[in-house]
Formats: structure tokens, sequence, C-alpha cells
């Protein structure tokens, strides 16, 4: 079946099955968990913060948190979240993939990973399903919200959370029927069709199914082969969700979810035009995953709640891409020595990964606290098995270059506790540990083997001041960690880099959350200073002897600091006008670390800037709408120049980039027209600095990736009861 059809198809059986559709009189209500949105000149409702083991309201969480809700994902007609990364202040990616997928939070985060030994820096879970280093397939259609937590989340999620966590969590079923389907058509050759449905199926158990399909072609034309669809993004995301009270003290909370990313990656060219690529093998960056999560929340205990969370993911991913960049007839045309250049390099890794996890937490209810009743306590278990295999081949002018298949296997266990105590004053204290065992196995054909293990803990201490109803300061201290690693494929000048050490990081950050003007405003400010010791740095070396390859390792340098502070507004000004806006500011520099180059000289990075560490980010945008039912939204977003790569001095531009979105809302229906990117800005997401023209004799130079050019379309909303 065409996966065009499917999400229409899908939506439309399934509200024939359920209910015969009526047209509902006003729109539902489709976030059934706190949201932000303030009609009739109404405060601010708070947002709670999903991923917190207690469900905390952002204003009352001790740490810097970004929370962005259906309403401004809708107003600013994101389909994945990539439309949306640019609003979150001291956030960056590295653009090596056609969806992000490797994330940077105050500086730290992976740029890449090649090698098959996962071991990410940022968490990314979807509705309980732990997708970290695998975030592409991350649709915003149908989510309740998306929380971004900053600094290292040491008690809550342990080892891939040194820099933070990103949660998306979708909308729940809901009580009463609900369906609606949506249509996008633009440039690019455009068209999303989406379509979800919710309700119950019986007195106990209520459903929701959110499917969408997107496609277009990629912004890129392949002159070589006549196509404009050689960078094409092809993704469906579906989603099931069903609440089952199973009795008076327990509910059961099931996810089902399939996500096939099937994208072509033809993004780079010898000449960084950004818009016509040369190659005759283009690349592929896939993802099909499946996942599911079951939570169990038990509150048949007179003192204490239980929480069972069991997870499960199994994703085959596809990363491959023409290494020259071209084809053999341009090559041919080249000067290499006096005769026609011969260059033809493809590379291709596909890979299969599966996690597997169990979580089990007790907590306290009001009946159960301890210490005359002013102290909330959390423990819990964690285990979690992950998997990898993967392929690697390469082929270089005819022959085969770099093969090799490896297998990976990780297995964590953790135990954890938090106590949260009130006391006179407004004062509010949370003390967190966490402990984690780590033991993973690599091997592969090119007889590498490594089986470290690893004790592991970290935490926070955060005290909490209450200097009014709309005034709330905090301190935190947090400690987090990840995991040391290995090195496999190295040459045997540098066996001494075969093995790296685990990073801690101390995260020192005092904050304030206010509300202003009687509620219909509020802000949140942080300071944060974090200190890297035995920092995992990831290098690359062109290797002189075979251009086409390069030497992937990561290594400890001694320490970094970083620095910096984060600002985030909301104002309601009227029933009909919302301003919203987002300042990072961050210093994120090299300790004392020095490496050698492929040709043995000493490169110093003392003191330079972190890789994909802008100093500044920063957004603003506006929501207008009207009692009869016009809307607009403006918003604007953009950073501060920033290092491509640890290994070389190359840097992006500064750039500001520019969204409308307008339309009319009839409640029954909806219709919009909306613009990304207006000024057709050209901006970098990820660059390479090497040599990859052999007529240049492998000279160096800068080459970059380029975020999407401007985009103009059309959405139409359908909504049911």
């Amino acid at each position: 079946m065409n996966k065009v059809l499917l999400p229409t198809l899908l939506a439309t059986a399934i509200a024939q099955a359920v209910v015969t559709p009526v047209i509902a009189n006003e729109a539902p209500n489709v976030a059934q968990n706190a949201t932000s949105s303030a009609p009739d000149g109404a405060t601010i409702e708070h947002l709670v913060v999903s991923s917190d083991f207690r469900a905390t309201s952002v204003d009352k969480l001790p740490a810097s948190v970004t929370v962005i809700d259906q309403q401004r994902i809708e107003d600013q007609g994101a389909e994945h979240f990539e439309d949306m990364l640019n609003n979150i202040a001291n956030f960056n990616w590295s653009g090596g993939s056609s969806r992000p997928k490797y994330f940077q939070i105050r500086g730290v985060g992976e740029q890449e990973e090649y090698k098959g030994a996962p071991n990410s820096s940022v968490g990314f879970i979807i509705d309980d399903i732990d997708l970290s280093g695998l975030g592409m397939v991350s649709s915003m259609y149908d989510l309740q919200q998306f929380e971004v937590l900053r600094g290292p989340q040491g008690t809550r999620y342990g080892a891939n959370a040194l820099a933070g966590l990103i949660y998306l969590k979708s909308n729940d079923p809901t009580e009463t029927r609900e369906h609606g389907m949506e249509v996008s058509l633009g440039d690019d050759n455009l068209r999303t069709i989406s379509g979800f449905s919710s309700g119950p199926l019986s007195d106990k158990l209520l459903y929701r199914v959110a499917v969408q399909q997107h496609q277009q072609n990629g912004y890129i034309d392949n002159s070589y082969l006549n196509r404009d669809d050689t960078n094409q993004r092809d993704e469906l995301s579906t989603r099931l969700k069903l609440r089952w009270f199973a009795s008076d003290n327990l509910q059961v909370d099931t996810t089902v979810m399939f996500a096939d990313f099937d994208n072509g990656y033809d993004a780079w060219t010898l000449d960084n035009n950004g818009e016509t690529s040369l190659s005759d093998q283009p690349g592929k960056d896939s993802q099909k995953t499946t996942g599911a999560s079951v939570k169990l929340t038990y509150d048949g205990f007179a003192l204490a709640q239980l929480v069972s969370l069991t997870s499960f993911a199994n994703s085959d991913h596809q990363y491959s891409f023409d290494g020259d960049w071209a084809n053999p007839t341009y090559w041919a045309s080249r000067d290499c020595d006096g005769a026609a250049c011969e260059y033809n390099y493809f590379w291709d890794q596909s890979g299969k990964r599966q996690t597997l996890s169990q979580e089990l937490r007790l907590s306290s209810k009001d009946a159960g606290k301890i210490f005359a009743g002013s102290t909330d306590w959390l423990v819990g278990v964690y285990l979690m098995d992950l998997s990898e295999d993967n392929d690697l081949y390469s082929e270089y002018n005819g022959y085969p270059d770099e093969v090799l298949v490896s297998q990976y296997d990780a297995d964590n266990y953790a135990v954890f506790g938090q106590l949260d105590t009130v006391f006179r004053g407004g004062y509010k204290l949370s003390v967190g540990a966490r402990i984690e065992r780590r033991s993973s196995d690599y091997s592969d054909t090119n007889n590498d083997n490594f089986d470290p293990s690893e004790t592991m803990w970290g935490g926070h201490i955060a005290l909490t001041k209450s200097f009014s109803d709309t005034q709330e300061g905090y301190a935190r201290i947090a400690r987090g960690y990840k995991a040391g690693g290995f090195n496999m494929t190295l040459p045997a000048t540098m066996s001494d880099k075969k093995e790296f050490d685990t990073e801690i990081l101390y995260n020192y950050e005092i904050g304030l959350k206010s509300h202003w003007l009687d509620g219909t405003a509020d802000s949140r400010i942080s300071v944060f200073y974090m200190d890297r010791q035995h920092q995992q740095v990831a290098a690359s070396l062109q290797n002189p002897a075979d251009p086409q390859r390069f030497i992937l390792f990561t290594e400890n340098a001694g320490s970094s600091n970083n620095y910096g502070a984060e600002f985030e507004g909301n104002w309601y000004v009227s029933d009909s006008l919302q301003l919203y806006s987002s300042v990072g500011y961050l210093s994120a520099e090299y300790g004392d670390y020095q490496y050698n180059d492929a040709y043995g000289a000493t490169v110093d990075l003392t003191g330079r800037d972190l890789a994909h560490s802008p100093h500044w980010t920063y957004s603003l945008g506006a929501t207008w709408r009207s009692a009869d039912g016009w809307f607009a939204n403006l918003n604007g977003s953009g950073k501060s120049q920033f290092y491509y790569s640890d290994s070389n001095d190359s840097q992006s531009k500064p750039y500001s980039i520019v969204n409308a979105k307008v339309g009319y809302d009839a409640d029954t229906w909806a219709l919009y027209l909306w613009g990304r990117n207006l000024t057709d800005k050209q901006y970098g997401v990820r660059g390479f600095y090497f040599g990859n023209e052999p007529d240049q004799d492998w000279a160096d130079k800068q080459y970059i990736r380029y975020g999407d050019p401007r985009q103009l379309g059309i959405t139409l909303q359908l909504r049911f009861l």
C-alpha cells in the first residue's frame, strides 16, 4: 500500500469503527495534562515536567528545564523536532545526518557515531522508550509536549544523561471521543498527511492512535543523475496508546510506536553550493524502529505508590554516503599528475540495536512521609540491556576498503533514591543519589575485543527558597557521569589510545523562577558552572597513506570548564496576544588538552572553544488570535558562530532565521499558510575540514552542510467528535 495513503485510510477507518463522526461544535481538548495556554485573560497554567520522578511543575523543579507544549508546537507549524530546536537556549545539534540525532546541551554531547559502540551524553526518550543516539524519529504530530533538562541527570537517568535529557511525551487517551485529520502541501514537493483518533473502548479502557506520513524531495538537485529526490525525506510515524483502569488501585498505560524513516542522504558538494550535487551513488539515512513501553501505577498501599516501567525498542538503521561527492565522469575530467583522476568512494554502515529496560520505584504518599511528615522519599532499581550489531562496508576505486562486522552488548544495573524535605521559612531540600554498574562486551572481525566494567555514581543536592507566592529561587549541585570506553580499528602506532576513562561532570547552578503581572507573565533565569573531569574528546585524523580513510578515536582531555546562563519568558499581553522568548549564553573552553595530528605535529587546543558550542542562542516569538478565529504567529531564532569540530578550526557563521504562520480557525476546521526560513538564509549545521579532491593534491578545505532553505506551504485541519 502506498504509505502516503496510509494515514488517511487508518484515521478514517478508526473514526468509522469507533463512532459515527459528528462535526463538533467546539475544538476538542487534545492535551489532558497541564498546558501553558491562557485564553480569555486567564493566568498561565503551570506545565508539568513528565520526565521527573513526581511530575513536578516546571516552576517548582529546582533545575533549568525547557518545556514546550502542544499549542506552541502547533502555533509554529512544527512537523519534526528539528523545526523546534532553535527555541531552546544553549542547545545545538550536529547536522551530519538527514535529521538531527546528535545533540549538544551546554556544549556537551556527541557530533557523530561511526563505530557501533553507542555511549550517549544526551538522553533521548519518547514516551519512556529510550532512543538515545537514534533521535531522528521524532515527529511533533499529536505531541503533548517536549522537555529539555539541562545539566547532568545523575539521579533520574544516570549514564546516558551526562549533559541532560530530551523527553518527548505524546497525548494520552481521552475519556471523550475526538478525531482529527491534517494535510500539508508545500514546495520541495512536500506532502504530509496525519490523523488521530481517541476515546473509550469500554468503561475501563481508553485508546489513542496517531499516524503521520511526511514526504519531501530534500532540497538537493542531483545534476549527474538528473534527479531532485536523492536527499528525500520519506517518514512514517505511528503510535498507539492504551490506558486500562485494571482496578481501583491499578492503572496500566501502554504505548506502542512504529517509525519508518527511509531518507536519502546527498547533502555535500565539493564547491559548497548547497543546492546541486554531483554524486553517482547517493547515500541513505534510514531508521526503522518498533518500540513499546508499559507503565503500571499501583496505589493500593497506604503509605506509598509503586510504579513499574518496562520499555523495549528494536531499531534497524543504515547510514551511507558517496564519499567522493562526485562521479567517475567528473573525476576523469580532472588532472592528477598529468593523468585523468580516478576517485570513487562509497561508505555504508547498517546496524541493528535492541534495548530492553525495567525500572521499579516506590515513592511515598502523604501518609508515608517521614521525619514528622516533612519529607517525601523515593527508592528504585533500574536494569537495561543494550545490544547492537553493525556491518560496515566501504569501497574505494572498485575494491573493498574498510570492512568490519561488530557485536556490542552493554548491561546497566542501578539503584537510586531521593529525599525531598520541606522546612520552615519556605525552604525545600532535595537530595538524590544513584549507583550504577555497567558491563560491556565488544568484538569484531578485526580481532578487537573489549569487555570493560565499572561502577559509577551520581546525584544532586538542591535547595529551594520561596521568596513569595510568585518567586522561587534555587541552588543546585549535580554530579553526572559517562562510562569509559574503547577505540577499535586503530593503527599499531596508536595502541596507547585503545581505551579511555569515565568522564565526570559537576554542575553548579542557581536560578530564579517568577510570575509577574497578576500571573499573565512568567520568567525563568539560571546561571551555571560546569566542571568536566577527564573530558572525553572525539578526534578524527585523515590517514596520509589512505586519504579516503579517517582514524577515529576518543581520548580524555585533562578538563574543561563551561559556564553561562539561560533565560526564558512568556507574557500574555492581552486575551489575543502572547509573546515568548529565550536567550542562552555559553562559554565552553578546553582546559589543558593537546593531541598529535596525522603527521605527528602537536596541536594545542588549550583555551579554545569546544565544538558546536555557540556563545549565544536566542529566540523570540509572538502569537495573535482574534475572537473570530483569525490567527498569526511570527518567530525568529538564531545563534552565534561555533567550531564545527574539535580536530580543526573550521567555524560556522552566525545566523538568524524567521518563520511565520497565518490562518483562520473555525473550530471544526482550520486553514493556515506558513513559511520557514522566510529570508532564505544559508546557514551551516555541520562542517568538515579535510582533503577530498585528488586533483588538488588532497589539500585541506572547508566543506559545509547547510540547513533547510526557505519553504512555503499550506495546512488544512479537520476535527471531529
